[in-house]
């Protein structure tokens, strides 16, 4: 199986359309055999873009552990939730020691939410200076934010510094409820910015829909839309393969394609966005 590559945005980088989130199995502690086959085996089947946060239990650890021989040709991202510069320079430092590397390719400012993140992290001594000291001083390569509660405070922080990365929800759902879709990627394609996919699955939610067969549909969905890759948590190496197999038959999905399952999901769409107020 073949994973389609896209190039990460303005970066140039290429990347795999598919990238392996830091939940699943990853957001837990005292996994250490089961995360670490998990991340070599996304390895081996050819994934390359890598995922995690300061915020995920033991991810960035586990994958520290199995990244000491395998760094090279991967692109490894983390995030910070701090809202100051002190904070967030903190939370680099003890990202970069557990993850067993010496700079990351992305560092993401993490769950931005309210206007109080904004002017926490834009104004005097907030987080964006240590964002910006990291990329200069190469301590990261790009800088990103990601949010996924309110799209109109995720484009105010596009629209207020040159991100390099946006994360943000993809799916069927977000037609029906305060759209990141449609408020945040046409900002986001403005400014050259690269688009990275989560909220595919809902967090496995989707298998819950009474006409729910298989999670590819969702998948193929996200990835029909202007983004470079789409992360997926897993529980097992079965979960990835099966994520693998759908990624490598990607055919873009038709406009009237894209329309049905978004009608589909209407009566349930609400519920499965679980991840905004």
């Amino acid at each position: 199986m073949s994973i389609p590559l896209r190039i990460l945005g303005k970066t140039g980088v290429e990347i795999t359309c598919i990238g392996l989130g830091g939940e699943g199995v990853l957001r837990t502690f005292n996994q250490d055999r089961e995360a670490y086959a998990l991340i070599n085996k996304a390895i081996d089947l050819g994934i390359t873009y890598f995922e995690s946060a300061r915020a995920y239990a033991g991810s960035e650890a586990y994958y520290g552990t199995a990244l000491k021989e395998r760094r090279k040709g991967i692109f490894l991202t983390s995030k910070s939730h701090a809202r100051d510069k002190k904070g967030a320079l903190a939370h680099l430092q003890e990202t970069l020691k557990l993850m067993n590397t010496a700079h990351l390719d992305l560092w993401q400012v993490h769950d931005m939410r309210t206007e109080d993140d904004i002017r926490e992290v834009f104004g005097p001594g907030g987080a964006m200076e240590a964002f910006l000291q990291a990329k200069q001083k190469g301590m990261t390569r790009f800088i990103g934010v990601t949010g996924h509660h309110d799209p109109e405070i995720l484009k105010k922080c596009l629209e207020r510094a040159d991100f390099d990365t946006v994360l943000m929800p993809v799916n069927p759902a977000e037609a029906y409820y305060k759209s990141f879709i449609e408020s945040v990627i046409p900002v986001a394609e403005k400014k050259g910015m690269d688009i990275v996919a989560m909220k595919v699955y809902f967090r496995g939610l989707a298998a819950r829909i009474p006409w729910y067969k298989s999670m590819e549909p969702f998948l193929h969905f996200a990835l029909s839309h202007p983004v470079s890759t789409a992360v997926i948590g897993c529980d097992t190496i079965g979960q990835l393969e099966e994520n693998v197999k759908f990624a490598s038959r990607f055919t873009p999905m038709s406009e009237e394609q894209r329309a049905q399952i978004m009608r589909d999901i209407g009566p349930y769409a609400r519920q499965l966005m679980y991840y905004k107020p």
